[in-house]
């Protein structure tokens, strides 16, 4: 049971939190000109390299999260990555149907707004409690890996 408490457990909460990301990053890959058209709705310029960028973390961060290598950085980009995405591109405020009936733009937006935020929470979760460190400790050592990471 200490095995499954200390390695399973853990790990399937890892792989349920970014399982998303990778996906999203071959989804950017195959419908390339959506990806861009999205990239370009905010006031950032130079959409395709914020699309490669994007992929980059989508890609990167879980395995490193997943693996418990370097974890607490790449929790803290991926939040910081699905913060900043929520802001600029699932603006639910712009849209003016939040209240209509039957399908709507801004609910479509809010609900995915909700959820980057959501997902956002639970990588800080990771970096503060996933190791089951105080946080001082996580603050003082930022790049190290959690402690799953150094079990045999």
């Amino acid at each position: 049971m200490q095995w499954l408490d200390l390695h399973l457990l853990p790990l399937l909460a890892r792989i349920l939190l970014v399982c998303m990301f990778p996906f999203s990053g071959i989804d950017k890959i195959l419908h390339w000109k959506a990806g861009i058209k999205q990239a370009s709705s905010s006031f950032l310029p130079c959409a395709p390299c914020l699309l490669l960028m994007g992929m980059a973390i989508e890609f990167l961060t879980p395995l490193a999260i997943i693996l418990a290598w370097h974890d607490h950085i790449a929790a803290f980009i991926l939040a910081g990555y699905c913060a900043v995405t929520a802001i600029l591109y699932h603006n639910f405020w712009a849209f003016p149907d939040f209240w209509a009936q039957g399908d709507s733009v801004a609910r479509s937006h809010f609900w995915d707004f909700t959820k980057n935020f959501c997902l956002a929470g639970g990588l800080l979760l990771l970096i503060i409690a996933g190791s089951f460190l105080p946080l001082s400790q996580v603050l003082a050592h930022p790049l190290a890996s959690a402690p799953i990471a150094a079990l045999p």
